[in-house]
């Protein structure tokens, strides 16, 4: 008598959200700029745009330093979601995105959101892509103790999802998203839509790099997503 198979894994498809899904970073990096500025802190947008994608501690950390004053802290956080929270009701998808969520879905994926939004800020995200149908789950700043580029968000996706991390695939846009996937054992398919450079994203370990959301979805039977199925 032959012995039944064993179901299979199931299988995770961790997203960021911020450049990746929705085209905000650059809306995040001059928010953040309003808010250092209204502290009289002066500090590029170059090097703010470099940090997005970490949470808000690490990021003011990177650019203020860590040994400062930090009774400021909370009113510059507070100043930048004041001033990104005038963007909410129109909040940018990327080409392809809704569309990719629902391909994986409809091929088995666990669909997980992993970012560093939270609150009424994930709302608005989550409605811009308009594929809530398709998502299995969403971590936010609000699950996890550390924020990229620790793996915290990444292994908290893992376990919504019940997946392994060879049996997860994570899609980011900054250097931090693969740092935090590599961190938690799982390989980053990277995105240029939140403005970093391949050469960056290849250096720090993206296993792929697509322009955006609607490239990575017309070659996803040759992806890394066809070879995990």
């Amino acid at each position: 008598m032959s012995t039944p198979a064993r179901p299979a894994r199931p299988r995770a498809a961790v997203f960021d959200v911020d450049g990746t899904l929705v085209d905000t970073n650059y809306l995040h990096a001059v928010s953040w700029w309003e808010a250092f500025h209204q502290a009289g802190h002066r500090v590029t947008m170059t090097d703010i745009h470099h940090t997005v994608g970490m949470g808000s501690g690490r990021l003011i950390d990177r650019l203020l330093g860590e040994d400062r004053d930090r009774s400021g802290d909370e009113a510059v956080s507070a100043a930048h979601k004041a001033v990104y929270a005038t963007y909410f009701d129109r909040l940018p998808a990327l080409e392809g995105a809704a569309e990719l969520l629902r391909a994986l879905a409809d091929r088995g994926w666990r669909v997980v959101l992993a970012t560093s939004a939270q609150g009424v800020e994930l709302e608005a995200l989550r409605r811009a892509i308009g594929a809530d149908d398709a998502i299995h789950a969403a971590t936010s700043a609000d699950d996890v103790d550390a924020s990229k580029p620790a793996p915290d968000a990444v292994v908290q996706a893992l376990e919504q999802a019940e997946a392994p991390p060879e049996r997860a695939l994570f899609v980011g846009d900054t250097v931090w998203d693969v740092q935090a996937a590599r961190a938690a054992g799982v390989d980053c398919v990277a995105l240029l839509s939140g403005g970093i450079g391949r050469a960056e994203l290849e250096s720090a370990g993206a296993v792929a790099v697509y322009r955006d959301p609607a490239a990575l979805l017309a070659d996803l039977d040759a992806s890394p997503f066809a070879r995990v199925e």
